[in-house]
């Protein structure tokens, strides 16, 4: 295993007594089985540190946790490590923060059936680095409600959940486990009970109308939560005008560009379109202009849209060892036919996707991500975020802008940025370790190792081992 594992094993068996009894008490067998890192004050020494910021990567740092929040951060000289600190000494080692996902189901799709992982997703979602997820949107609310329940009463380990109600979906539209709205008195009263119950986010999908997502917009803000969308029937500035909080998956589901578009209807062929807009035309400056203008957010996803892409992505293998083995068959079945069958246009729209994205923040906006786990089932919970990093970076972002992109941006979205998102003093110690550098390459965010969480460190490696054969099942 990776070097850090001999390390955080040695001083966890040292510590893993009295000071283990005093901070996991109250958690679960389930829970503590992988926690390999616990204490008091745990020093992190000699790492490079991407902090979330936006600022470049810096060398030679200790950060000192003590009951679990960021006491110290700074160069390793000049950081006094309290008498009987943990030390994990970590040359060669990279500390982000946790990652704080947008579009991060409980569910998983592949193009023939649907699961609810309420096992094996917040898992890898932890295993991964992701100690933060939105679920946006959900095929089974009660089930993320009761898993949120017991991750945070340290039943089941997992990332924080903030959890979106079901889909708010058009009364025409496909979708079996959506709710389909009737008329703005509908989407009040859907909006209202959902609430009442726990959800603090809800998602309209792609067939709802104006009248019914402002209703639901306007229930939403009167109740101090707030509304996504993965749009088509309503375009951008129309959702943007209607008072929508954040827009999911980018330049995929935009309808500003489509001059025929019917109102209230989502056309087939609206990606049509999207091959001949021009990225510096006004249309798409119009479209940033209103999001910035009214603090709408986007959501990036590029891991799910990937999936459609003829020869992309490579294979990971650590996907094809933990999913169970009717989702891997379906799965590389589909992904072959795809290879052979698939078409150009489509990697030509994910391109202008990633270009889109880059423009949208260089006008001002603000960008978030989640790996979304549906599509033909290729982007796994956690391993797809991962993927997000490296293809915003292939998009034209330096690491840094990433890892703000995947964490304090999240955070900031979902109004927790005073304690989460950032490697700052004071924070939460949401911390994530990675053995190599991501910055020089980027397929290093795969190699976690660690990843605090509340001040206690879990064992990825054993995370995804106890999952390995299930995923995509349960």
């Amino acid at each position: 295993m990776r070097r850090i594992m001999s390390v955080a094993m040695t001083v966890a068996t040292v510590t893993i007594g009295s000071a283990a009894a005093q901070t996991t008490g109250s958690l679960s067998q389930q829970v503590r089985e992988f926690i390999i890192i616990d204490g008091p004050v745990i020093a992190l020494t000699d790492v490079r540190v991407i902090d979330g910021t936006g600022g470049p990567p810096r060398e030679g740092q200790t950060i000192v946790i003590a009951d679990g929040r960021i006491q110290q951060v700074g160069p390793s000289h000049s950081v006094d490590v309290p008498r009987g600190a943990q030390r994990l000494t970590l040359g060669g080692h990279t500390v982000i923060p946790g990652i704080v996902g947008m579009h991060n189901h409980t569910f998983y799709t592949t193009t023939g059936r649907s699961a609810q992982l309420s096992f094996s997703a917040p898992r890898l979602y932890l295993a991964s680095g992701v100690t933060t997820i939105r679920t946006t949107g959900s095929s089974s609310p009660y089930a993320e409600l009761n898993l949120k329940r017991d991750i945070d009463r340290g039943r089941a380990p997992g990332p924080r959940m903030h959890i979106t109600g079901p889909y708010l979906q058009g009364s025409s539209g496909a979708g079996g486990d959506m709710y389909h709205i009737t008329g703005p008195e509908d989407a009040r009263r859907v909006v209202a009970y959902w609430a009442e119950e726990g959800a603090t986010w809800f998602k309209a999908y792609n067939q709802i109308g104006r009248a019914e997502l402002g209703a639901a917009i306007e229930e939403a803000h009167s109740r101090g939560l707030k509304v996504t969308g993965h749009l088509c029937s309503v375009s951008f500035r129309e959702a943007v005008a209607l008072g929508i909080d954040n827009i999911e998956h980018g330049f995929f589901t935009n309808t500003d560009y489509d001059p025929d578009k019917p109102d209230d209807t989502c056309p087939m062929d609206f990606r049509d379109a999207l091959m001949e807009v021009d990225l510096d035309g006004p249309e798409v400056q119009a479209t940033f202009r209103d999001m910035v203008g009214s603090g709408v957010a986007m959501t990036s996803t590029l891991a799910v849209y990937e999936l459609f892409v003829p020869g992309r992505p490579p294979i990971d293998e650590r996907m094809i060892r933990a999913l169970a083995d009717g989702p891997r068959q379906e799965y590389l079945r589909t992904r072959e036919q795809l290879d052979i069958s698939g078409t150009t246009s489509i990697s030509r729209i994910f391109r202008k996707a990633m270009d889109y994205e880059r423009a949208f923040v260089n006008a001002g906006g603000l960008l978030a991500a989640g790996v979304d786990p549906t599509g033909n089932g290729g982007a796994l919970p956690g391993f797809g975020d991962q993927r997000n990093y490296e293809l915003l970076i292939e998009a034209g972002f330096a690491p840094e802008e990433v890892i703000q992109i995947m964490s304090a941006n999240g955070a900031k979205i979902l109004g927790v940025d005073d304690e989460l998102g950032t490697i700052e003093v004071g924070k939460i110690a949401d911390l994530v370790i990675i053995d190599g550098n991501p910055v020089s390459n980027p397929r290093d965010i795969r190699n976690v190792t660690i990843v605090f969480k509340d001040g206690l460190g879990y064992d990825s490696p054993r995370l995804i081992e106890s999952v390995r054969g299930v995923v995509g099942v349960r």
